[in-house]
C-alpha cells in the first residue's frame, strides 16, 4: 500500500463516471461496509455507482446507512468504466457479479488478504491491514474524497467486525486512531455496537438454544464442544437463500466457554 497506488486509484476514480463496487460471495461486515463506504464517497462526487454482491445485503447488516444501495447483480451484464473488487482475495469469489461487469474497462483490486495475487489493472493489497475498510479509509483521506457520517459509520462497522470488535491480533494503535477519527464525524458508537453485537434475529437464537442443548464437557470440564448438523444450519437460514442470518457468532460464543 503506497501513496503512488492511492494516487493512481484516485485519478481513475475522478476521471471516470460509471462504477461497479463488488464484494465476495458470503459477505461479511468488512466487505459490505467497505462497498457501501466507497460507493457513497463516489456518489458524493457525482458518480454513477452500482453496488453488487451475489448474496445481496445480509439481514444482519441491513441497518447500515444506505444499505438499500447494495443489491444482487442483474442477470444481464451492464457497461461500466471501472469495476472495483473489495475484500476479495480470489477474483472468482465475486460470483455472479463477475459476469455482470465483464465489460468493465478498468479493474481495481483493494484487499487485505495475504493470498490475494494482485489481479486487476491496479491492485492495492495490504496484508498488514486488519480490514479492507482501513485501506478504504486511507484512500479516502489521502485523495481528499468525501467522508461524511454515513461513510464513517460503514467504515467503522467494517473495521469493528473484521477485528472482532477491536480484539484480534492485527488490531493496532493505528486502528484505534482511525476509529477515533470516524467517531468524530458524529456517529453513535453505542447504537452501532448494539446493532452489530446485541441484536439477533429469532432464527439465530433458536439455533443457539439447540447448540447449547447439545453441549458436551470434556477434559474434566475444561473443554466444551457442540456440533452443528447440516439440517440445523439450513433451518437457521430459514430456507430463504443467501439473505439470512449466519450462525458464525456461535463459534465465538463457544470460544468464550473454553
Amino acid at each position: 500500500m503506497t501513496l503512488s497506488t492511492f494516487e493512481e486509484i484516485g485519478r481513475i476514480l475522478r476521471e471516470h463516471q460509471r462504477f461497479a463496487i463488488l464484494g465476495h460471495v458470503r459477505p461479511d461486515g468488512d466487505a459490505l461496509g467497505s462497498q457501501l463506504a466507497l460507493a457513497l464517497s463516489l456518489q458524493a462526487l457525482g458518480k454513477e455507482v452500482r453496488v453488487w454482491n451475489e448474496d445481496g445485503m445480509l439481514e444482519k447488516y441491513s441497518f447500515l446507512p444506505r444499505a438499500e444501495l447494495l443489491t444482487k447483480p442483474p442477470s444481464t451484464p451492464e457497461d461500466f468504466d471501472v469495476a472495483v473488487a473489495l475484500d476479495t482475495a480470489i477474483q472468482s469469489r465475486l460470483g455472479t457479479a463477475l459476469t455482470a461487469v465483464r465489460s468493465a474497462k478498468i479493474w481495481i483490486n483493494i484487499d487485505h488478504h495475504l493470498s490475494n495475487p494482485g489481479y486487476g489493472d491496479v491492485a492495492c493489497v495490504d496484508s498488514s491491514a486488519p480490514a479492507t475498510a482501513e485501506i478504504i479509509f486511507h484512500l479516502i483521506k489521502s485523495q481528499g474524497l468525501p467522508l461524511n457520517r454515513d461513510i464513517a459509520e460503514n467504515l467503522y462497522a467494517a473495521i469493528s467486525t473484521d477485528t472482532g470488535s477491536f480484539q484480534y491480533p492485527k488490531t493496532s494503535a493505528h486502528t484505534f486512531e482511525i476509529a477515533a477519527e470516524l467517531v468524530r464525524t458524529g456517529l453513535d458508537v453505542g447504537n452501532l455496537s448494539q446493532q452489530l453485537y446485541e441484536n439477533y434475529p429469532r432464527r439465530r437464537l433458536e439455533l443457539l438454544r439447540e447448540l447449547l442443548r447439545d453441549m458436551r464437557f470434556q477434559q474434566e470440564g475444561r473443554v466444551a464442544s457442540f456440533s452443528l448438523t447440516l439440517k440445523a444450519r439450513r433451518c437457521s437460514r430459514g430456507q430463504r437463500g443467501p439473505n439470512r442470518s449466519s450462525p458464525r457468532g456461535s463459534r465465538s460464543y463457544r470460544c468464550r466457554l473454553f
